[in-house]
């Protein structure tokens, strides 16, 4: 017997529950792209108007026209695409030997990458900081990756594996029988299928190390190697007549576009991969 459709009104009070999660998600983004319209004078005062009217670009002005902003743009945009390569290449590989094969220590491994997850970050920040430190890679954008990567990594091939699991063995097996090597049938069926996955948790690590605070904060102590969160928290301590908030709405604006630029182009790439991955019977 099939269920019954939900009611109207049950119909109704979803839809506004999920517009009024949609508005408190939303309502803080948009007020600080509002802010960054706005003059200073404007943004402290106790009237606040909630459309940026008669607004000005001389806050971005302010935070394009210095050094700052781009070389710590350089810096983070070098360090996220490392990451991201690097921590997908492995954990890609690390993900198809843990799905596809059995070997000594298999469960050991699987186990060992749900147990570093649990590890507070910042319990590992003195021991990470003396690696560097050992090998001269303090205030550089390798030994930031690395520190990334290695961060990023464990939930990276845990993912992974989900997704190679759900790959049937019997498609590899069926092209191998139609004359592919192993590796042949590998790349032809099985990658395909797992762009989705890919794709997702590409995203996930291109979030995470583009928004990391801590960890850059703790690596990148030269000024001229800093990343854009640890700049624009000394972007907005370094003002002498106060807090500029337009500015730092500003910056804050600017920092968020290539998150959101990313987010739209692989969201359109994840759903052309799982079209294209889809099995026809």
């Amino acid at each position: 017997m099939s269920a019954r459709p939900p009611s109207r009104s049950v119909r109704w009070g979803a839809n506004a529950l999920g517009l009024v999660v949609l508005l408190v998600s939303v309502f803080p983004v948009y007020w600080m792209v509002s802010r960054s319209f706005l003059p200073r004078n404007r943004i402290r005062s106790d009237g606040q108007t909630w459309f940026p009217w008669h607004g000005t670009f001389a806050n971005y002005d302010r935070i394009l026209s210095g050094d700052g902003f781009r070389t710590a743009l350089v810096s983070s945009l070098s360090v996220t695409v490392l990451t991201v390569v690097i921590a997908l290449f492995f954990a890609f590989l690390a993900a198809v030997a843990v799905s596809r094969f059995r070997f000594r220590g298999r469960t050991t491994f699987v186990l060992t990458l749900l147990v570093v997850q649990m590890i507070p970050a910042e319990g590992l920040f003195i021991s990470q900081y003396k690696m560097l430190e050992g090998v001269d890679l303090l205030n550089s954008v390798v030994g930031l990756t690395f520190v990334y990567v290695a961060s990023v990594l464990p939930f990276t091939v845990w993912t992974l594996r989900g997704f190679v699991d759900g790959v049937p063995r019997e498609l590899e097996e069926a092209a191998m029988m139609d004359g592919c090597s192993r590796v042949q049938a590998f790349f032809t069926v099985t990658l395909p299928l797992l762009a989705p996955g890919l794709v997702a948790t590409g995203l996930f690590g291109f979030i995470q190390a583009w928004n990391e605070f801590t960890l850059a904060l703790v690596v990148m102590t030269d000024p001229a190697k800093e990343t854009l969160p640890v700049w624009l928290i000394g972007f907005s301590e370094s003002r002498s007549r106060g807090v500029d908030w337009g500015a730092i709405m500003a910056a804050s604006t600017l920092i968020t576009i290539p998150v959101i630029a990313f987010f739209l182009v692989v969201q359109r790439r994840m759903v052309t991969g799982l079209t294209a991955g889809a099995v026809k019977g």
